[in-house]
């Protein structure tokens, strides 16, 4: 059934400060649609009482319907069935750590749980868990919102978030790296991404100190380490069965990737080539001793000069352009270098989570973004500066792969829902070859495939895609698959309609992989919040669990 909210505040529409009150009761309108709406209401003595007993009720329904929403590490699925989950918006949690718009999130988590999907994820921010000083970590906004996803039977996805929020598509919101971290770059700048130009970019700490004690005497892997190790200890009896998966964060937006195109103060435009981000001084060591090593001293000194600016187009360069530097000897080894790198900066925090999570029964991920424009080119030239060294003649993404198999973590990829026919002509863009490459790299590395939409989208076209890049007709299938995102504009009817149709499709091994214009099953189901109660109680509901 499709399922719409209607209220009046953030997802629903339901004003947050003030409590949900009727004059003595919760009501709510259950509508289903057929060539006209026919509507009933359904009244409870307290809202969420009444919520949690349906969904208790709906967990009851058979041994069937309990085996459809369990999820086992690693990620496994009956028969060709892909679960859903739903990404949370980025400020679920405040900048002050506590849990922002309670009812709101209980009421938007209840209609995803009777749409069908399998979970929620959320990504659990460095700059608001560690803010107040180096090991001193704030988790209970957090452990608020993993009481309430175990109380309606959802499942949780935690990213381990060490990047800052803000400056990327989609970031709605700002969350800075902690004050003290913030610190040490001001004394130290070298310790962040930097561009030929000096451009700094303070998004995520350089992996060129990885192993350098420059955070306070602890080294970069030290504090990820310790932070993932303080979840473990908050969380242990959740990890497993409410909390399933645990996406290390590798890099800017969590994924596995220098930050070449950042979209901050304009400095990125779609489709720009980027820049290579290996000035800083340790970056610059890297590369100098790397450069010795095989008796090529002047190739050390600094990284391309002519592979152009961010804003460029492969062409328009010498590094880049068809017969460029790309494909000398020189290019051959700064590229080895420099995705080399980025390579070994994920084996090295995936090994530390590795250690750290074993035995508790969750899953580890990590997410590989989706570059798809210039694909079309010979020297896939975006791909390049963000640190995959894949081009017309080199597959990139098998090392990394192989690299995430090793340490028994899924690979989560973006740009699922996009398709070649889509995309502007000028930009070259192959998200759906980019997309069949990686499932056979997976396959071929033994490890397994989870998505992502790159892009928010609501039209069954983007549904259909997903569906058809589900299946394992070439290469893998996916494991599972994470949309983006819930808001406002989910929770529309017609939206709601293709979401939940699309869901349902997933569930369904995506056999039906074409979602209808019109809901010819006639199941459309609304549920509005009409008056607004006193919900003072919730919190005895929903706050008790694992934890």
């Amino acid at each position: 059934m499709a399922l719409a909210l209607r209220s009046s505040i953030s997802f629903i529409n339901v004003k947050d400060n003030q409590g949900l009150k009727t004059r003595d009761e919760f009501s709510t309108i259950v509508s289903f649609a057929q060539t006209k709406l026919l509507s009933c209401k359904l009244h409870a003595k307290s809202a969420m009482h009444e919520a949690t007993r349906l969904s208790l009720l709906q967990g009851r329904k058979s041994e069937k319907s309990e085996r459809l929403h369990e999820l086992v590490a690693p990620h496994s699925h009956n028969g060709l069935r892909v679960p859903v989950f739903v990404m949370l918006p980025l400020d679920t949690i405040s900048i002050g750590g506590s849990f922002n718009k309670v009812r709101t999130m209980y009421a938007s988590l209840f209609a995803l749980k009777n749409a069908g999907v399998e979970g929620v994820m959320v990504d659990v921010w460095w700059g608001l868990v560690e803010k107040e000083g180096p090991l001193k970590y704030n988790w209970e906004g957090y452990a608020e919102l993993v009481k309430m996803v175990q109380k309606l039977g959802l499942k949780l996805q935690v990213v381990m978030s060490f990047h800052q929020c803000g400056g990327n598509v989609g970031d709605s919101c700002s969350i800075p790296l902690p004050p003290w971290v913030l610190e040490e770059m001001n004394n130290n700048p070298d310790i962040v991404y930097t561009n030929k130009s000096g451009r700094r970019n303070p998004e995520y700490i350089s992996l060129g100190c990885d192993s350098l004690p420059v955070l306070g005497g602890r080294t970069p892997i030290q504090v990820y380490s310790d932070y993932m190790r303080s979840f473990r200890e908050r969380f242990h009896q959740c990890l497993g069965n409410v909390i399933v998966e645990i996406q290390v964060g590798l890099g800017p937006c969590g994924e596995l990737r220098y930050p070449s195109y950042p979209e901050s103060n304009g400095t990125w435009r779609f489709p720009g080539i980027g820049e290579f981000q290996c000035y800083d001084k340790y970056m610059r060591a890297s590369l100098a001793a790397a450069a010795e090593a095989i008796g090529k001293t002047d190739w050390g000194l600094e990284g391309p000069h002519d592979a152009g600016l961010y804003n460029q187009l492969p062409e328009e360069t010498g590094f880049f352009q068809r017969e460029g530097t790309w494909n000398t000897e020189y290019g051959h080894f700064f590229l080895e270098w420099y995705s080399g790198k980025l390579v070994e900066h994920g084996d090295k925090i995936l090994s530390a989570a590795q250690r750290i999570f074993e035995g508790t029964g969750a899953i580890l991920s990590g997410k590989v973004a989706g570059i798809h424009w210039h694909y079309n080119t010979r020297s896939h030239a975006a791909e390049l500066t963000a640190g995959y060294y894949n081009t017309r003649n080199r597959d990139g993404y098998s090392a990394i792969a192989r690299m995430l198999s090793k340490r028994g973590v899924v690979l989560n990829f973006t740009c699922m829902e996009m398709r070649d026919e889509e995309q502007p002509e000028r930009a070259n863009c192959s998200p759906e070859g980019l997309v069949r490459q990686v499932k056979m790299a997976t396959k071929s590395a033994g490890t397994q495939l989870a998505g992502e939409n790159a892009l928010e989208r609501y039209d069954s076209g983007a549904y259909s895609q997903v569906l058809g890049t589900s299946h394992s007709d070439s290469g893998n299938g996916l494991a599972a698959f994470t949309y983006l995102r819930m808001n406002k504009r989910l929770f529309e009817a017609e939206n709601c309609r293709k979401f939940d149709e699309f869901v349902k499709n997933m569930s369904e091994g995506g056999r039906n992989a074409t979602l209808p214009e019109s809901d010819t099953s006639r199941t459309n189901l609304y549920v509005g919040f009409l008056k607004d109660h006193d919900l003072h109680k919730k919190t005895s509901i929903i706050m008790t669990g694992c934890l």
